[in-house]
């Protein structure tokens, strides 16, 4: 399998694959890549509408040349935690993010969100986000606000009184319930309005189809998380050498 930077040649076949409408795995496997290399190259150069080839390979020499000029001459890659490839975190820093925007989470939100999930500790300050994206504290402060509205993320204080953003081991059991229980809203209001428009009506049919379908995947989506959770849940130990093993709760 060919490894580094896409070609110019490779991001024209992407383009035809999506005017095609070609699915990122098959486009992938027709230029012998990753799946995520097309996702995270279509995703952050304009999505599957917007896609060009020329524009994306144009960007993608702009984002090496700044970087090139933003690192100081002879510095070496920070120093990765239990001897990781710095390169390689950075690659799959950027292809984590892509796929949660294609989840439908706005960018800023998804590199937030990537930042803390992939930090050792699981949380992270303010600065610090800064810091590590090189962004505003507005944006930093608008992207926490969303992620801590869906469940994402909670905030607490150190022992230095600094608010920190901490991402828990089972950030996605809480999104999930925060999710089921967000349809509940819609729930009532749908079976309000059978009561509205006449019970035998086509009109109310449909709401109370709507409020069954909802409820039942919402009560679904919960069980299922619980029991999955139940059964699944892993904490992480770090053994005497200094690497972290996973560990079940469960015997």
């Amino acid at each position: 399998m060919p490894g580094g930077r896409l070609t110019q040649q490779e991001r024209q076949q992407i383009a035809l694959g999506l005017a095609d409408g070609l699915a990122y795995a098959e486009i992938a496997r027709r230029l012998d890549r990753p799946t995520s290399t097309v996702t995270r190259e279509v995703m952050r150069n304009g999505g599957p509408t917007a896609y060009r080839a020329d524009l994306a390979h144009r960007a993608t020499e702009r984002r090496a040349q700044r970087r090139r000029q933003a690192a100081p001459r002879g510095a070496a890659a920070p120093e990765q935690a239990y001897g990781r490839d710095a390169e390689a975190v950075r690659e799959y820093e950027e292809t984590f993010t892509t796929v949660m925007m294609a989840s439908g989470m706005p960018k800023m939100m998804s590199r937030v969100m990537t930042c803390l999930t992939l930090t050792d500790t699981g949380s992270l300050t303010a600065s610090e986000l800064v810091q590590r994206l090189q962004v505003s504290p507005a944006s930093i402060s608008k992207a926490i606000t969303f992620l801590e509205s869906q469940g994402m993320v909670r905030r607490e204080r150190d022992e230095r009184r600094r608010e920190r953003y901490v991402v828990d081991d089972d950030v996605w059991y809480q999104a999930m319930i925060a999710s089921a229980r967000s349809l509940t809203q819609v729930i009532e209001t749908a079976r309000q309005g059978v009561g509205i428009l006449g019970r035998d009506t086509p009109a109310a049919a449909r709401l109370e189809n709507t409020a069954r379908f909802l409820d039942f995947v919402s009560e679904s989506t919960i069980r299922a998380a619980e029991q999955a959770r139940e059964i699944l849940h892993t904490k992480t130990e770090t053994t005497s050498g200094g690497t972290a093993e996973p560990r079940s709760d469960r015997g």
